[in-house]
Formats: structure tokens, C-alpha cells, sequence
């Protein structure tokens, strides 16, 4: 077996997998399609020696392949973000040789802008999560819907306000529709509640996997922070461990402002854009929380307001506080090395 160092770059794909391969000087030693199965891959890989690293774009199921690789081989696997590794590309072109030549150059001058690769675990709770998020979405799909044909139908004299109980029997109960708008009325509420059935039944589920999962728990101790807050934070940042700093998290999460400055301009571009939407309103839904019930953080947004900012711009800055102090409690030994 070869003891040449090497580097690695895995174009994934649904049925294979590129791989190439490169030595210390960036020859060229292998560049060819190989069946989307570890063993293969792995087998390919080790006739070249024992990799120093190994890139592999993160895309759809890509963190599986490259954690199962991991587990099996225990070589040094690193997911590449697409998008800064696709304005690293010296030419328009796209071809699966080029992409995987470039991973392995990149991971062997050090210079592949990574992301984190999750655990297993954490991966799991993802899908959960989002999968809430997909049910929280179509939910409000579906009461927009109803909003639009009650609207269409020209419904508007409700007694009371929307989805309280007063105004469900009101809707019942109303001669405004006609005979078709209450037929696709009735399925309607139908599938909303289906909807609701599931949510319930992803929270509960959420529950039971979450119970003995300490990150979790001390999450739920923080001030307005429920378990849907909790569950969410937990499975997008995983483990806080793994950030240097409360602003280099707070930034992960979306919640700091784009520096715009270019000579004697100083600005910024509101809250940066390359973050997890999801992850982003629940803190900004937690900022508004804190702000209304957190004495604190009251009079904190209240200052920003006095100085004219809107409230928008208030609770982004709210949570860009709150979440940079949570680092400091959540990451184990931070608190104790900065008040050292």
C-alpha cells in the first residue's frame, strides 16, 4: 500500500459518488465514478493509502454517507459549504470531474469553508423538527385559505375574533356562504384539523425524545423558552461546544447585522442573510417574549426605541443579546474561563 499523503474531494450524487484524488503536490492520482455505497468508496479511497483528509459537499444525504464513512474508516471526513465553494470556482463551467478536483484542492491547501458535521442524534432531531415546521406551515396555509373564501364570499360579519370558539360556531352556523363554498369550507377545517392532529402528535413525540437530553433541559430553564423553542435551538445548533465566541454564534443564527462599511462609509445591511430562517424567527418570536414579560430586555428594547429604531430592528437586537449570553451558559466551560 501506497504511504503517499493524499486528499480527497466526493461529489455526491443519488447513484454515485466522484472521487478524487490527489497527492501532496496536487497531482492527479484518481478521478472516476464509483456506486454510491461506502465500502466501495471506502475500498477506492484506501488502494491509494490512508487519506490526510477527506471533502464532501453537504447536500441531500450527503451528512449521512460522510458520517457512515467516518464511522467506518475514521478518517478525517469534512463537509464543504456549496455555495462558498461555487464562488471559488475559477471557471462558469460545471462538470462532475471539475467539482470533485476542486474539493480535493481545496481540503489540500486547507482552504474548504466548512460546516459542521452533525452527529446522528442530532440529525434525527432535525427532521422532526422541520418536519413541525413543514406542518406549522401548511397549517397557516390552510387558515389563509379559509381567510381567502370567507373574504370571497364576501362572510366579514363575524361576532367575534378569528379561530376563538365564538367564531368557529359563527362559522357553522352562517347563511353568507354558498352551497359550494361551505362544501370546500367543511373540507377545509377537515384538513386543518388533521394538521392540528399532527402537529400534537410530533410534540409529543419531540417530548419523548428530548426527555433525558441534559442541552435540552437547560434550555427549558431559560426565561421564555418553551419545548418547541427548546427542541428547535437544541437540533440546529447541536452543540454550542463547537463555537468559539457568542458572536460568532449569534451570527450562525442569523441575528447580527451585514457589515456594508466601504471607505469613509460606515454602514450596515440589515441582519445577514446566510443563516437558518427557521432558527432566526424563533429567536426573533423569543426576543418578543423576553421584551414583553423580562424586565430587562423591557427596558433594553424600550432605550432602542427612544433612539428611534423600530421595533423590528429593537427585537433583532434583543435576541442578538440574548443569544450570545445563552452561549456563555450553554457551552460548557466558557462561563467559568471569562469570569476567570
Amino acid at each position: 500500500m501506497s504511504i503517499v499523503m493524499t486528499y480527497v474531494g466526493l461529489d455526491y450524487h443519488k447513484d454515485s459518488i466522484r472521487v478524487c484524488i490527489l497527492d501532496e503536490s496536487g497531482q492527479e492520482l484518481f478521478n472516476r465514478n464509483c456506486p454510491n455505497d461506502v465500502e466501495a468508496v471506502a475500498e477506492k479511497i484506501a488502494e491509494f493509502g490512508r487519506p490526510s483528509a477527506v471533502a464532501i459537499e453537504a447536500c441531500c444525504g450527503a451528512a449521512d454517507f460522510a458520517y457512515e464513512l467516518q464511522q467506518r474508516c475514521d478518517w478525517n471526513i469534512k463537509l464543504s459549504h456549496p455555495g462558498y465553494v461555487r464562488r471559488l470556482k475559477q471557471s462558469p463551467d460545471k462538470s462532475d470531474k471539475s467539482d470533485g478536483y476542486l474539493l480535493a484542492d481545496l481540503v489540500r491547501v486547507d482552504y474548504l469553508p466548512e460546516v459542521w458535521l452533525a452527529p446522528l442524534a442530532t440529525r434525527q432531531l432535525r427532521r422532526l423538527v422541520r418536519f413541525r415546521q413543514q406542518l406549522k406551515r401548511e397549517r397557516t396555509e390552510v387558515k389563509q385559505q379559509i381567510q381567502g373564501l370567507l373574504a370571497d364570499e364576501r362572510a366579514l360579519e363575524a361576532p367575534a375574533n378569528p379561530w376563538t370558539k365564538a367564531w368557529l360556531a359563527w362559522l357553522d352556523k352562517t347563511t353568507q356562504l354558498g352551497e359550494e363554498a361551505r362544501w370546500v369550507l367543511q373540507r377545509q377545517l377537515a384538513r386543518l384539523e388533521r394538521v392540528e392532529k399532527e402537529i400534537n402528535a410530533v410534540d409529543e413525540r419531540l417530548a419523548e425524545v428530548t426527555k433525558e437530553d441534559p442541552v435540552y433541559q437547560k434550555l427549558l430553564e431559560q426565561p421564555g423558552v418553551g419545548p418547541v423553542t427548546a427542541a428547535t435551538l437544541r437540533a440546529e445548533i447541536g452543540s454550542f461546544d463547537r463555537f468559539q465566541s457568542g458572536k460568532q454564534l449569534a451570527r450562525y443564527c442569523g441575528v447580527t447585522p451585514c457589515n456594508a462599511s466601504s471607505g469613509k462609509r460606515q454602514s450596515d445591511a440589515g441582519l445577514i442573510r446566510a443563516s437558518n430562517p427557521e432558527l432566526r424567527t424563533i429567536l426573533v418570536e423569543t426576543a418578543h417574549r423576553l421584551a414583553r414579560y423580562d424586565e430587562r430586555w423591557k427596558q433594553f428594547k424600550a432605550k432602542l426605541v427612544k433612539r428611534n429604531k423600530p421595533g423590528s430592528v429593537a427585537a433583532a437586537a434583543v435576541a442578538n443579546r440574548w443569544v450570545r449570553g445563552l452561549y456563555y451558559q450553554m457551552a460548557s466551560g466558557k462561563q467559568e474561563s471569562k469570569a476567570a
